[in-house]
This record gives structure tokens, C-alpha cells and sequence, in this order.
């Protein structure tokens, strides 16, 4: 990468990274805390406020990934930094369960992933694009296990409230970055007819299907994960503030389990057996964890490593692919749309998890992440045509207008 280039990715991962830690931070600590708030009892409510994060993320990403186009990248950030500042506050001062909703709500209004994915995009060539995206899938990564090991401590500190005010600090400190470190992107032009066709291509092109609908798939299991997760940790024994120990290790040991097939994950002649690898991962710990009631808290940990392994490569791979498929001009709808599925996939996991575990009970809600990992493994496995030819960097000719 050219200095450029470093800046930008570094920057842009920066970023990414700061909206996942909006999603991830509470994750290990508000079903715990959700119980001292008036209706925090109920799970479907619990699930909810985890979720509806998700929901305005997943309505809205394909109208800033279209105004990013359009407009440009910078002024569409900004804007969504601004929302999510302000969701964040509303969130620090909720007194029930119902304000938090609010909150999480006014924060997934800042929807801008879409528009940084395309901005990476933009900023550097296709030679090097796999190592921008691949640094921002592994910011969502080191994030996770930032926002995991973090949360316990935190809340110990400064509460639930006070996590979230601090969100909307680093959300403010996140719009100087933008405007005076990020570099410009270069100008993009699209007729109206081609950006109508290209949305209408978006939606039917097939490789696109798959990777929409696996993002979905991935941010759900994860979502409907943690909805119990923290209480399973909690039934083997284990305090809430000492949870930090089973999760800074399998953070740091999933990485680097992982850490030597992120090159490998859009390659022809491997990408396959590493989607499959994956996803394998994903399915194996959400089974084991379904059937393994009661656990002691070193069985859920190494369970919880393998899962980590396979969302680790998933995450790196996702948004690359996704990236080289879309033509460059109509890269923020693209990216729009599966930024979209990705949070609708938070705020499904999220809801169906909490009532799930709520009329069904804990198991439940693992069994919902099982069943979506294995339809996506299912849709995988119908791919017939690699989204590289051969082992070249060429990208195939998609059907959408230029």
C-alpha cells in the first residue's frame, strides 16, 4: 500500500471499528444490567433494546449508501456520527427499558457503513483492496474482543450509562478524524439510468444473493449468541465482572488461529474450503452450545474459541467480496444493501433470541443461530461460479452497467 492508501485504511478501519463498538459494547453486560431496570425482566424487551440498533441501521444503509454516491462519502459519515452521538446520550440517561429502546434506536440512525466500505473502496486499487478490507474485518474482530473484555470492566467502573456516554464522546472525537485526517475520494459520476438499473441489479445478481444472505446469517447467530450467552457464564459460576477471563482469551487465541487464511479467504482455488471451514465453526459451537445445559465456564470458553474462528475469517472476507463484485460508481448501494442485512441480521438475532429464550427457553436461542448458519451453508454450496477466474486478480465481468 502506498502511504495513501495506509492512511486511509487505517483511518477508515478506525471508523468501522467505532460502529461495531456501538453494536458489541453492552453485549456482555446489559442482559445482566436490563434486570434493574423497570421491564428489564422481560426478554423480548432485553432483546429488543439489543436490537433495534440493528433495525434503523438495516432501513437506512441503503439510503446513505445511495447518498454517498450521489452526494460523497464525507458529509454522509458525518452525518451518521452525528445520530449516533446523540442515540448514545439518549440511551446514558434512560431510566427504563423503553428509553434505552429509544436510544439504541436514535443510534442505528447513523448508518455509515456503507459509505466508509465504499470510501476504503474508492481510496485504494483493487491490487491491494483485499488488505483494506481484510484490515477492516479484522477491526471488527480485535473490536469484538476490545468491546468483550472492555464491557466487564467498565461496567464495574462507570455503569451501563456511563459506557454509553462514552460512545458518544468517541462518536464526536470520530467527525474531526473524518474531516481533516481521511483523504478525499475522487469524483464519481452515474447517469440516472444506470444507478436505477444498478439498483435493480443489486438485488438480483447472484453472487451478491449469497453474500447478503450470509452476512445476514452471521450478525444474527452472533446476536441471538449473546442474548444468552452472558447468562450461560453466569449459571456455571462465574461472576459477571470476572467474565473479561473467558473472553480476552478466546479473542486473542481465535485471531491468531485464524489470522494466517485472511489472504486466503477470496482466493479461487481456497476461498471455498475457507467459507466452508467457517461456517463449519459457526455451526459446531452453536450445536454444542444448544446441547451443552449446564457447563462449567471452561467448556463454554473453548466452544466459544471455535465459534470466534470461523466469524473472525467471515468477517475479514464479507466485505471484500463485496467490494470487487459492485461496479466502482455504484459501490455505496451495493455495499448498502449488504451493510443493510447485516444489521437487519443484529436486530432479527437479537428479538427472535430474547423471545425464543423467553417462551422456549436459553437452548432455544442457539438452536435460531444453528438453523441460519446451516441455510447459509446450503445456499454456499450452490455456488457454481467463482467470483475470481482462475488465479488472477481479475474480477468476473458482472452484469451491471458502467
Amino acid at each position: 500500500m502506498t502511504p495513501t492508501e495506509r492512511r486511509a485504511t487505517g483511518a477508515l478501519a478506525g471508523l468501522y471499528g467505532l460502529r461495531m463498538f456501538g453494536l458489541f459494547i453492552i453485549l456482555p453486560v446489559f442482559a445482566l444490567y436490563a434486570e434493574t431496570l423497570p421491564g428489564g425482566s422481560n426478554h423480548t424487551l432485553v432483546g429488543l433494546a439489543l436490537g433495534s440498533y440493528g433495525l434503523t441501521q438495516a432501513i437506512l444503509q441503503i439510503p446513505f449508501g445511495w447518498a454517498s454516491d450521489r452526494w460523497g462519502r464525507k458529509p454522509v459519515i458525518v452525518t451518521g456520527l452525528v445520530f449516533f452521538a446523540a442515540g448514545s446520550l439518549v440511551a446514558a440517561l434512560a431510566h427504563d427499558i423503553v428509553w434505552v429502546i429509544a436510544g439504541r434506536t436514535v443510534q442505528g440512525m447513523g448508518a455509515i457503513s456503507a459509505a466508509v466500505i465504499a470510501l476504503a473502496a474508492d481510496l485504494t486499487r483493487d491490487s491491494v483492496r483485499t488488505k483494506a478490507m481484510a484490515a477492516i474485518g479484522i477491526t471488527i474482530g480485535l473490536t469484538f474482543g476490545l468491546s468483550i473484555i472492555a464491557s466487564p470492566v467498565l461496567n464495574a467502573l462507570i455503569g451501563v450509562p456511563g459506557i454509553f456516554a462514552m460512545t458518544a464522546i468517541l462518536a464526536t472525537g470520530a467527525i474531526w478524524v473524518v474531516t481533516s485526517y481521511v483523504p478525499n475520494a475522487p469524483p464519481r459520476a452515474v447517469s440516472a439510468t444506470a444507478e436505477a438499473k444498478g439498483f435493480r441489479e443489486a438485488f438480483r445478481d447472484p453472487v451478491l444473493l449469497r453474500l447478503n444472505f450470509g452476512v445476514f446469517a452471521l450478525h444474527a447467530s452472533l446476536m441471538s449468541l449473546f442474548v444468552q450467552f452472558p447468562l450461560s457464564l453466569r449459571g456455571a459460576g462465574l461472576p459477571p465482572a470476572e467474565h473479561w477471563k473467558v473472553y480476552l482469551p478466546v479473542m486473542v487465541i481465535s485471531f491468531l488461529l485464524v489470522a494466517p487464511l485472511f489472504s486466503r479467504a477470496d482466493r479461487h482455488r481456497t476461498s471455498r474450503a475457507v467459507t466452508a471451514f467457517a461456517l463449519c465453526c459457526l455451526a459446531a459451537a452453536q450445536a454444542v452450545l444448544a446441547w451443552l445445559q449446564p457447563a462449567t465456564p471452561l467448556a463454554l470458553a473453548l466452544v466459544l474459541l471455535v465459534y470466534f474462528a470461523g466469524l473472525n475469517v467471515l468477517e475479514a472476507a464479507l466485505p471484500a467480496s463485496v467490494s470487487r463484485r459492485a461496479p466502482a460508481e455504484l459501490r455505496g448501494v451495493a455495499v448498502g444493501i449488504f451493510s443493510s442485512l447485516q444489521f437487519l441480521g443484529a436486530f432479527a438475532g437479537a428479538t427472535a433470541g430474547g423471545w425464543l429464550s423467553q417462551h422456549f427457553g436459553r437452548p432455544a436461542a442457539y438452536w435460531f443461530g444453528l438453523g441460519l448458519t446451516l441455510a447459509w451453508m446450503a445456499l454456499a454450496a450452490s455456488q457454481r461460479r467463482p467470483l475470481y477466474n482462475g488465479d488472477t486478480r481479475t474480477k468476473e465481468t458482472p452484469a451491471w452497467p458502467r
